[in-house]
């Protein structure tokens, strides 16, 4: 596993383009950087902090997270806001966020302050339809995490981290979704966090163990596969990337390491390809 970029706060939202290479953001020294595949870091998005999640927007931008779901140009960083706190009673915020082949947006609110000491109060999912208008999927969400789509697009796994497992829902051909069982079990939400996760193309599920040093893979049935090891503690998320989709980013945070701006981002090389992640399309 090589060390490919680091002297970050909390690394998380990777991104792949495969023109350009890894978009990531830094939740708490604020920003998005793009790791491009000559190896250098330029900023792309100064300043924002609490991005959890990222998707690529079909016109070029940047769909984040964070204070609201917003839509950020590369060009100019022009902004336009497509779901904002106030859309949703008691919402502090959004984590992670993904897409479906529609162009969907798929995501998670907070209901507490995650870094400010207080007591977690549970959650939703929700999507942003095609025409824009914001859907509620699901709740009781204690700290909404990962989430990614079976290859057929069929299954949505959901990492809820305080709960220590990974949900999964059946999803509808409108874009909604079931109820949620469990599909894996970490832990409990302390000695292991299911962070962000993504999806390979023989349906394993890679979850990043943000307390455990690992990547944590499940067989498509929610068996546990394998751990891939990772140098830090905290690892926060994952990303397929590489003109095949077998490299392997991982992401990290700097709890549990050498110093407050150790997080820093892994690549290495796996044994079955990733899934490119649909273009969001909702209307901006």
């Amino acid at each position: 596993m090589q060390q490919v970029a680091t002297g970050y706060g909390l690394i998380e939202g990777p991104v792949w383009d495969p023109a350009r290479g890894l978009y990531f953001s830094d939740v708490l020294n604020g920003g998005v950087r793009l790791l491009d595949r000559a190896g250098a870091v330029s900023l792309v998005v100064p300043k924002r902090r609490g991005i959890g999640g990222m998707a690529a927007h079909e016109n070029g931008g940047l769909i984040v997270g964070g204070r609201d779901i917003a839509c950020v140009s590369l060009a100019n960083g022009a902004t336009r806001s497509l779901l904002a706190l106030d859309a949703i009673p008691g919402a502090t915020g959004f984590n992670d966020l993904t897409t479906d082949r529609a162009g969907r947006i798929y995501v998670g609110s907070l209901a507490f302050k995650v870094f400010g000491g207080e007591a977690p109060r549970p959650g939703h999912l929700h999507v942003i339809d095609l025409d824009g208008v914001m859907r509620t999927l699901s709740d009781g969400v204690l700290l909404t995490n990962g989430l990614g789509f079976s290859p057929d697009g069929k299954r949505l796994y959901h990492s809820d981290a305080r709960a220590g497992l990974v949900r999964v829902y059946d999803v509808k051909p409108d874009g909604g979704v079931g109820p949620w069982r469990t599909f894996a079990t970490l832990g409990d939400g302390r000695s292991a966090v299911p962070d962000g996760l993504k999806v390979a193309g023989d349906g394993s599920v890679w979850v990043a163990d943000a307390h455990g040093g690992r990547v944590a893979v499940y067989n498509a049935d929610g068996t546990h596969r394998q751990d891939v090891v990772v140098p830090l503690p905290m690892v926060t998320s994952v990303c397929f990337g590489g003109d095949d989709l077998r490299d392997l980013y991982v992401v990290t945070g700097s709890r549990g390491g050498p110093h407050e701006n150790c997080g820093s981002i892994f690549r290495t090389r796996v044994d079955v390809a990733g899934l490119a992640l649909a273009l969001a399309r909702v209307p901006v």
